[in-house]
């Protein structure tokens, strides 16, 4: 990643980027207690947690944690016809199986592609037994409903729904992308399987620059969408999830994964507390100097979400 980004940027210093050692050692290993890992390493522990905060979460339907229970999944998606099958403790998007339509026990992929049922228990059975996870340890399968992402983002996702990361530092969100589906990543929005990452003014809500693959893009490759016209609506909503999220983990340094769905508005998808550095090249800027402008804050126990949205709307 340091070469990459060392490549991408003339003058890596002024930049203000960090490494991925500066960013382990400086932020994580410091702010990050590592206790509280498992409050987000395991999504089944965010998702009953988050709504004590206040935080809407797309609905859970089903938790599948033994192999004996792969056999009712029929009944636990009786009355649905769209949905997700995920990892509880998977990362990258691996394992993700994302339901767009049924007929009968024939099930449709988001890009129409047929898969049978014995399909579907089979990867709920592997997920299961840790083929996704962190580490391959034992796992469980959520079942959720499936966003319907905002109209508004229609031409700019292929067959996916796009995502906003939000990096947070001490409870401020410092930095923000959307991250959008292509051809290429099959529909997921996985910068490393060849989504779009579009750099997001924290003020604003408004675009940037877009990168695939850390190249700089003005139109998105399948819709041929201007990218750069992007603005998020609900923005400060999307702060707020962002901010109430280290009340919610107390983790000093995390990204969190915002949808935007159709009918109940901004929505936490997850929460990761080892977050990539590609948003740095994707907002053409780096996290060093907001991050050391937060740490030179001297008590931030006392200011509350809002406070805290305002001091970055009025700082960065």
């Amino acid at each position: 990643m340091i070469t990459k980004l060392k490549r991408y940027f003339k003058n890596f210093r002024d930049a203000h980027l960090i490494s991925m050692n500066e960013r382990n050692l400086n932020y994580i290993m410091r702010y990050n207690d590592r206790s509280l890992y498992s409050l987000v390493d395991d999504k089944t522990n965010i998702k009953k947690s988050a709504p004590l905060f206040d935080i809407n979460c797309p609905k859970l339907i089903a938790i599948i944690e033994y192999q004996h229970e792969v056999s009712n999944f029929l009944d636990y998606i009786e009355n649905y016809n769209t949905f997700v099958i995920k990892p509880s403790c998977g990362s990258g998007g691996r394992g993700i199986l994302v339901i767009k339509n049924r007929e009968g026990n024939t099930f449709f992929k988001t890009d129409g592609e047929k898969i049978e049922l014995y399909e579907i228990k089979r990867h709920i059975a592997n997920t299961i037994s840790g083929l996704y996870s962190l580490g391959g340890k034992i796992d469980k399968a959520l079942i959720e409903e499936c966003v319907e992402f905002s109209d508004i983002f229609a031409k700019y996702s292929y067959q996916g729904v796009p995502d906003v990361r939000i990096i947070t530092f001490k409870g401020f969100p410092v930095m923000a992308m959307l991250r959008a589906a292509t051809a290429e990543s099959k529909g997921r929005a996985n910068l490393h399987q060849g989504a779009i990452g579009i750099g997001i003014d924290i003020k604003t809500g408004k675009a940037l620059q877009a990168v695939q693959k850390n190249r700089v893009i003005s139109v998105h490759p399948d819709t041929k969408a201007q990218l750069r016209d992007i603005k998020i609506p609900m923005w400060r909503e999307h702060l707020k999830i962002a901010t109430t999220a280290f009340d919610c983990t107390k983790l000093g340094y995390l990204g969190v994964d915002i949808v935007l769905d159709k009918n109940h508005g901004p929505m936490l998808l997850e929460v990761n507390a080892r977050p990539g550095l590609a948003i740095q090249i994707a907002n053409n800027y780096g996290l060093r100097k907001r991050l050391q402008q937060i740490e030179s804050l001297t008590d931030t126990t006392v200011l509350n979400v809002d406070q805290r949205i305002n001091f970055i709307l009025e700082n960065f």
